[in-house]
């Protein structure tokens, strides 16, 4: 199963995390398949935390890549979940 999830980088106690698909069923640390954005917890400006290509997330999506947990809150957060339900249901009342 593919997941989208929070691959974490940066120095102890300065976290910053990079938004990434990867197989769930390899390591962690091993190579992620596409990188789809940043977060940044301890940024200032809420515009500079989060940011994700629109796009790429959700045609991955699509594609039936699931999120973990806090990347599901992050997606909801960018108001990208909410645009990923809404073309699936126009998908469903056009067929």
């Amino acid at each position: 199963m593919v997941k989208i999830k929070l691959k974490r980088l940066g120095a102890p106690h300065k976290p910053c995390f990079r938004i990434v698909v990867q197989d769930s069923h390899k390591s962690p640390v091993s190579r992620y398949i596409d990188l789809l954005g940043t977060y940044q917890p301890l940024e200032k400006d809420a515009n500079d935390k989060v940011q994700i290509d629109e796009a790429k997330t959700i045609d991955w999506l699509k594609k039936g890549a699931q999120p973990t947990d806090k990347t599901l809150a992050l997606l909801k957060h960018t108001k990208i979940w909410s645009k990923f339900v809404e073309s699936k249901h126009d998908k469903e009342e056009n067929q």
